[in-house]
């Protein structure tokens, strides 16, 4: 399906701070049927903003019928050009990211949310998906009932770091509190030999999620950091194992966001132990 790119410059707030983000839109292009409405989906980026790694990730996702918004996370600091992808751009990111509060970025989710749902071509059914510390604030965006189904690729900061500065974030205190049980589908993926999340991280995170109920699956594949970024990825990037990934993010697009199956009703039935 042929893709086609705008971007809207939406007024922000957050802590009584007047600004504008770029949101850029990709969507399926199909002007034989002027009518046509797809499904929406937020992509958040890495520290580096929209790089050509992640318009591109983006632009299969619009691809296979979807509308597609991705914010210019930084959008208090500089413009929504991407960060570069180098010693001084990964420092300047990285500073962004912690100086960044976390209202800020949870207003950027809900802009971008309401972007989508006001779009004509857009059918309000909305999906996330980021990676590192995109990552985590697409499993953030799942807070919101409008997300429907999330996949999260190698999500940074969950467990124990901090996104605002002098604020503890709290993911996984709200995971606890029950915000994300009984709503959406969350899938997160994790390399095993990724050092910005240890073991105990992951299982700090897939524990959490259990102990919650939340419907998740829990992905570990054997590979480091950004393995997804296809350029610039310090010999990481795995061109098969990230199609596969993409292949299960798509079912459960197409199963949670693409289909309306109406609300989830549990049968409560005891599930069998047999072959």
């Amino acid at each position: 399906m042929l893709t086609k790119t705008s971007f809207h410059d939406v007024p922000t707030t957050a802590n009584g701070r007047a600004g504008t983000i770029r949101i850029f839109v990709i969507e399926p292009n199909v002007p034989e049927y002027p009518n046509a409405k797809f499904p929406g989906c937020v992509v958040f980026s890495e520290i580096y903003q929209v790089t050509g790694p992640v318009e591109r990730f983006a632009g299969n996702i619009a691809s296979e019928g979807y509308v597609v918004a991705l914010p210019s996370s930084f959008h208090e600091f500089e413009g929504p050009e991407a960060i570069p992808y180098d010693v001084e751009g990964t420092d300047r990111g990285n500073k962004y990211k912690i100086e960044k509060t976390v209202d800020a970025y949870d207003e950027d989710a809900t802009l971008s949310v309401d972007l989508l749902t006001s779009l004509p071509s857009c059918n309000g059914r909305i999906a996330a998906t980021g990676m590192c510390l995109g990552g985590h604030l697409a499993l953030r965006a799942a807070f919101d009932p409008r997300v429907l189904a999330t996949f999260c690729y190698f999500a940074t900061d969950v467990h124990s770091a901090t996104l605002g500065k002098g604020k503890s974030d709290d993911t996984l205190i709200r995971v606890q509190k029950g915000d994300l049980t009984g709503k959406g589908e969350v899938v997160l993926v994790f390399g095993k030999q990724d050092t910005h999340v240890d073991r105990a991280g992951r299982t700090l995170i897939r524990e959490t999620l259990d102990d919650a109920n939340v419907t998740c699956s829990f992905i570990e594949v054997q590979a480091q950091h950004a393995f997804i970024r296809d350029e610039a990825s310090k010999g990481r990037w795995d061109a098969a194992l990230s199609r596969s990934l993409f292949s299960m993010m798509i079912e459960s697009f197409t199963r949670n966001v693409a289909r309306d199956l109406g609300p989830r009703v549990g049968s409560g039935a005891k599930i069998e132990h047999v072959c």
